[in-house]
This record gives structure tokens, sequence and C-alpha cells, in this order.
């Protein structure tokens, strides 16, 4: 495999089973680090499911709340959403200082000193939004010749808030089988199981290190408690809302103006590239929880000092009453309206319609941070809620 091209994309990995390991023990491996970028020869992979969501996001509220061993490096590391960084600098008392999860070597005896078929170690994670997994990457991003040779993953539904000790006792179901890794490489693994879960095992054979684990899928809010709420925010991620569609995703994501809280900084929001074309604009379509009176409306631009949205125009549509594609079904319900930069902004709806999606049109580019839309499910919303979440 060539390393000297710029960053590689590999094919989706084949999973595989212990007796299907390569003869060579060292082929996934990276080479040793020498100089320059260290992501020059990191080895990529491209995915559709992940386009969704990371289920197990630090911001969304995921956590990685017990593992066996965490030696060499932390095993929080695994949810930082950042990329992992690496300095060739820096040692610690313990060893390389590592930006991921890492344990110690094991061991089994003097006589048969490699440690034995399956033994491994293991990660507990709270997934931030209970939903249904799609794909799963386990990224080795910097462990070129200290990474697991495989991965598998586990998931459970456990309602409440368990202890570690209570996971630990709980019903798994493997939803990623015991599977090779490549070393400086996003690992991607689809995920065939559809139904929902609140907590995954990843397990690494027999030991190494892994920098980051991301779980992408839907969320499957609980609709028992957005009907206690009452009146909530329709199009956030943590109820189930989700974005569908977007003209422009050159700087930022589109999915976090529905991400808990107030944006941090300028790349926290939407920002779409400069427009260059008359007579257009830039949108994103948002899919609400289900269906529902929406309220108030609330759009935040800030730390979008010169790049946010000059107007914004905002649509309901019921796709219970046809296509989304025919401007037909959709109804203004903010006509064109003035921003201001690194402002929040405010609106009360009167006679809205019942809508499951909605769509903000921002003229002619430009980019904000959060958007909130605020109502209440109608009874045939919460039902189908229901229902969804009796078949996962």
């Amino acid at each position: 495999m060539n390393f000297t091209s710029p960053t590689e994309v590999l094919p989706d990995l084949v999973r595989s089973t212990v007796a299907e390991t390569p003869a060579d023990p060292h082929a996934f491996d990276a080479r040793p680090y020498s100089g320059g970028d260290p992501y020059a020869d990191y080895r990529a992979t491209e995915h559709a499911f992940t386009s969704l969501v990371d289920l197990a996001d630090r911001r969304l509220g995921g956590s990685v709340v017990a593992a066996n061993d965490e030696f060499f490096a932390q095993r929080e590391n695994l949810l930082k959403p950042e990329p992992a960084v690496f300095d060739p600098e820096a040692f610690g008392h313990k060893g390389k200082v590592m930006d991921g999860w890492e344990t110690r070597r094991r061991r089994n005896t003097a006589e048969a000193p490699f440690p034995e078929d399956g033994a491994h170690d293991w990660a507990l994670i709270r997934l931030g939004l209970p939903g249904v997994v799609r794909g799963v990457v386990v990224d080795t991003a910097h462990f070129r010749g200290n990474y697991p040779q495989q991965a598998s993953v586990e998931a459970a539904c456990v309602p409440g808030t368990p202890s570690p000790e209570e996971l630990l006792q709980a019903e798994w179901t493997e939803i990623v089988p015991r599977s090779q890794l490549r070393g400086h490489a996003a690992n991607g693994f689809a995920v065939d199981d559809r139904r929902r879960w609140t907590h995954l095992r990843l397990k690494q054979y027999p030991d190494g290190g892994i920098a980051r684990l991301r779980v992408h899928g839907e969320v499957a809010a609980d609709p028992e408690w957005l009907a206690a709420l009452g009146t909530f925010d329709l199009a956030a991620l943590e109820n189930g809302g989700a974005v569908e569609d977007a003209s422009d995703r050159f700087y930022s994501p589109p999915e976090n103006t529905i991400l808990p809280g107030r944006s941090r900084k300028m790349d926290d929001g939407w920002e779409n590239r400069r427009r260059r074309v008359r007579e257009s604009n830039d949108w994103v379509l948002y899919r609400l929880a289900g269906r529902a009176d929406v309220r108030a409306i609330e759009i935040d631009t800030a730390y979008l000092k010169g790049n946010a949205a000059g107007w914004v125009e905002v649509s309901f549509a019921d796709a219970d009453k046809g296509d989304l594609s025919d401007p037909a079904v959709w109804t203004t319900v903010l006509p064109r309206t003035r921003l201001q930069p690194d402002s929040p902004h405010r609106f009360l709806l009167t006679g809205a319609p019942a809508a499951t999606h909605a769509r903000i049109d921002v003229f002619p580019d430009g980019g904000y941070s959060r958007v909130r839309f605020h109502g209440s499910l109608t009874s045939a919303g919460l039902e189908a809620l229901r229902a969804r979440h009796a078949r996962l």
C-alpha cells in the first residue's frame, strides 16, 4: 500500500473472524511517523451512514462510563468531537501521551506469553441520544503499531441511568462482530440491526489504542417523555428532530443548528459559502420530532458577525398531505425578515398549520447558529411516535 500519497480513502472493511486474520500479522499497520503532517498517510473511509448524527457525541450527553484498563490514555478521549491530535514530543511517566483510549500490553504466562484468543479490553459507552445505530467508526488515528488487531461492538437498551455494575449485568446484543482493524485509519462498519439502543460496549482484541469512536444513527426519543414535557423544541436532535437536506455545507454542517445550548464559536453553527448566482438562495430542511403545532421560533446568529444571513423566511409543510417537493404543500409562516448579526431573534406564530417539516430560507446566503421550533405534538403525531417506539 502506497503511503506517500495524501490521505487515502479505503473501501468498506470486510468483517473478519479470527480465522480470517491475514497471514502477515502486521499487514494492517501504518508506517512509523517520520515527521510532517501526521494525517498525510491517514487512511479514511467513506460511508453513507456518517452523514447521520453521532449518537455518542459528548456534546449530546455521551459518556464513556467505565473501562477495564486505561493505563496509557484515558477512556474519555474516545468521544471528543474533534479529530485526534498527535504531538511526537509528548511523553509522560507512563510513556507516549496519546489522544485516545490506550490500554497496557496483555500478558499470559511465561510458558505461553501471548494473551489467549478472545482476551480483550472493554469500554462502556452511554449514548447521548438513544436511537437506532446505522454505523460505527472505530478510529485508530496515530495508533500505527499499537492499535488492537480486532474490535467488536455490543449494544443494550437499559432504562434510566444504570451504574457500570448494572450495565455489566445487562443483556447485550452484538451489532458489530469481531472484525479486523487497520492502524492509523478510520475503520467503518455498517450496522443492520434496527432496534433502539441506549448503551454500547466496545471490545478491543487483545489490547492497544483507539483514538475515537463514532456512533452514527437516528435518534429515537421516548414519546412518553415528550408527552410529559408538553411544549418543547420540536427540531432539537435530543427530541428526535433532524436535518433532512440543505443547499450548502461548505464551512460547517446545518446539524449544528439543532445541537443543545448556544453556540460557542463561529463554526459551531451553519455557515455556507458566498453565493454568486443571482435570484437564488440557501436553505435548510428540517424534520420535526413528529406532527406538531409550532407556536414560536428562535433563530440565533451568535458569533456570525460578518457571515450572518441577511434575511430569513420560514415555511411549514405536512408530509401526510403531499409530496414535500410540491410547492403547494408549503405555507409561509414567517415572511422574509431582516436578521441582525450575532443576535438572538424570537418570533411568535398565530394560526400556523400543523407541520411535520420546516424549511428555513436565507437570503442571499450566510448562516445562523441555532434554531428552535417551540410547540407540542398533535394527538396524531404522539400516537405515531408511540407506534414507532413500540416497533423499536
